[in-house]
């Protein structure tokens, strides 16, 4: 990734400064190629909004196809639809380095203020698009609404939840929680049927994955097809185009259950640097990112050439502090290199890596213990998700914030997810313990989990919530500094959204325990349906106050200064003919939390 040229052919140093006096001009202005000659096909985007910026992005071709030279592209940024004068008129230059994508970040923009702005290529233009800059820091406001979504398996279901996010006409902004593109095409995983509209994938340069099962994206130019495809979905442009967005990645940027530049399809959790920098390069040519705000450096061969965790300010009311929970996480505690030898040496029965539901599934209590210990001797301090020089700035984010509200856009699951087996009648002895159900999430860095929650508490940081992803379900519950509800204290309340189409996770654990000993345990907990094991799963974790593991769809909130407020949007699943439904809303239910308070109250708005 070559910063100097990334960022010059991005106008990031040629930053334009906003106006107001500059004229506009329309298509019929410009010499050059006849009407035709180039197209916008992912369409337009914006993120990363502040007070006083926003960056703008697209992708600018010729309609051939088959030229490789530059491609001179105009961005015009305006305060009103019709574009009557403009406030930027920047010149950029989209290449064939960079797949012809641009970006440029417009400074000297009014403050809670809507922008519209849009592409010019010879005689084409790009669709308008519009974005609001965020309030001044400090600021009184009285409300910001934003919507957050995650996990749009391309292969899996259908994207009509995009078009109900659009619908929501008075968000300030979205946010993506990561999962944006899947990395595998045909994996096991994604069996499901997909809506007519989302053909099947072909990477280039696939490998095929060691199941045998599908190929995964490996090169540049596997990574950039995904991309490149993703955002030929109508619905997945409109959205870009109404809403400026603010992304963080999680696994599937990269590679399922990735830490740091390892793959994790095998036991060997093999180090694939040039294939993390591949996919980090495609993320950073895709979003509307503001690399002036993140460290981005060609320089360096390794794979932290890039960092992107950050923060924004929404006035006195909300801070938004994003954190980057993959490329700096050490290895799971829980590892797939903890089976065989390891494992009969710990005593571990649960962790042999040749289960089928694999290590980091469902695992005893006292075997993640172990297995930390192990971990913490060998590296000299406790296994983390965020790193050390993250974990810092995080705390210093959350300490220093003097907003009414520390929302934290969080990948994966905080709230707890336990089962008790050793409360259980009928559960043989061999398998009466305490199970954690999910340790790719914060519950499998127990001691980092405690760290981090313990600080929010010491430190007296208020009002914190979470919003997150990853998980392919809807959960809303209090998180204690010690996950013991008895004797823990609520920090945060952890709000995880379904994902936009991916399996749920009731699927995937129906899929992964059939066939084997596990399966055998769903109907000693009386687990018949979906509806039975979220009913199970709060019984045995009474922090979570709301649990439908078996959905797909996003969630939007509402902050104002007396309560953050969330309503989970649930879609209902293909027709049977197997098309998307028309009218795709199955479910609303909204949850607020008061200012000052942890409970969580719920209302159920439609079913």
């Amino acid at each position: 990734m070559n910063r100097r040229h990334f960022l010059r052919s991005s106008a990031f140093f040629t930053i334009a400064a906003a106006t107001g006096t500059l004229t506009a001009c329309g298509s019929d202005d410009l010499a050059g190629p006849v009407k035709g000659t180039y197209q916008f096909a992912q369409g337009v985007a914006s993120g990363d909004p502040r007070s006083d910026s926003i960056v703008f992005w697209t992708r600018a071709t010729t309609v051939a196809g088959t030229s490789t030279s530059p491609v001179a592209v105009q961005l015009q940024v305006s305060s009103s639809a019709d574009f009557s004068a403009l406030v930027a008129n920047v010149s950029l230059q989209a290449l064939a380095d960079f797949d012809y994508t641009v970006r440029a970040k417009v400074t000297g923009l009014s403050a809670a203020s809507t922008y519209y702005y849009r592409f010019v290529a010879g005689a084409d233009m790009s669709v308008s698009g519009k974005a609001k800059t965020a309030p001044a820091a400090g600021a009184s406001v009285s409300q910001v609404r934003f919507a957050w979504f995650t996990c749009q398996d391309w292969s899996v279901n259908h994207w009509q939840a995009m078009s109900l996010i659009s619908a929501e006409t008075d968000l300030d902004f979205v946010v993506h929680l990561g999962d944006y593109i899947y990395e595998t095409v045909g994996a096991s995983f994604q069996s499901g049927s997909a809506e007519p509209a989302h053909t099947q994938i072909t990477l280039p340069d696939g490998v095929t994955l060691p199941s045998g099962s599908g190929t995964y994206a490996n090169s540049l130019n596997d990574y950039r097809t995904l991309y490149r495809t993703y955002r030929s979905d109508s619905r997945l442009q409109t959205l870009h185009q109404l809403f400026a967005i603010i992304p963080i990645w999680d696994d599937h940027e990269f590679s399922d259950d990735c830490w740091q530049d390892h793959q994790t399809y095998t036991d060997a959790n093999a180090q694939q640097t040039a294939r993390r920098r591949n996919a980090s390069q495609a993320w950073a040519e895709y979003m509307p990112i503001d690399w002036s705000d993140v460290q981005f450096d060609e320089s360096n061969p390794a794979y932290t050439n890039i960092s992107i965790y950050r923060s924004f300010s929404y006035g006195g009311l909300m801070d938004l502090v994003m954190t980057d929970e993959r490329l700096f996480r050490d290895q799971h505690v829980m590892s797939e290199q903890i089976g065989g030898a390891a494992a009969s040496a710990l005593n571990l029965p649960d962790a042999s890596s040749t289960s089928s539901v694999g290590v980091r599934y469902f695992v005893t209590q006292n075997a993640l213990t172990a297995a930390e210990a192990l971990d913490t001797a060998t590296l000299g301090r406790a296994p983390s998700i965020l790193g050390t020089t993250q974990t810092q700035w995080f705390k210093q984010k959350m300490s220093g914030s003097t907003a009414t509200w520390k929302v934290w856009g969080n990948e994966v699951m905080l709230n707890r997810l336990w089962i008790d087996l050793t409360t259980v009648s009928g559960v043989p002895s061999s398998a009466a313990y305490t199970y954690i159900m999910n340790c790719d999430s914060w519950d499998g860095y127990p001691t980092h989990k405690a760290d981090v929650l313990g600080y929010l508490k010491s430190a007296n940081v208020s009002n914190v919530v979470a919003i997150t992803g990853d998980l392919h379900a809807f959960q809303c519950g209090v998180v204690r500094d010690v996950p013991d509800p008895s004797t823990g204290t609520p920090v945060l309340v952890d709000f995880v959204s379904a994902g936009i189409s991916s399996s749920s996770f009731y699927d995937y654990i129906v899929q992964q325990t059939e066939g084997t000993s596990y399966a055998a345990l769903l109907p000693l907990l009386g687990v018949t349906n979906s509806t039975t094991f979220d009913a199970v799963l709060q019984a045995f974790n009474p922090d979570l106050a709301y649990a439908d593991h078996d959905a797909q769809g996003y969630a939007s909130a509402t902050v104002t200064k007396d309560a953050f407020s969330v309503v989970y949007t649930k879609v209902k699943p293909l027709n049977s003919d197997g098309s998307a439904p028309t009218d795709p809303v199955l479910k609303r239910t909204r949850l607020s939390v008061a200012s000052g308070t942890h409970t969580i109250q719920t209302t159920v708005l439609s079913s």
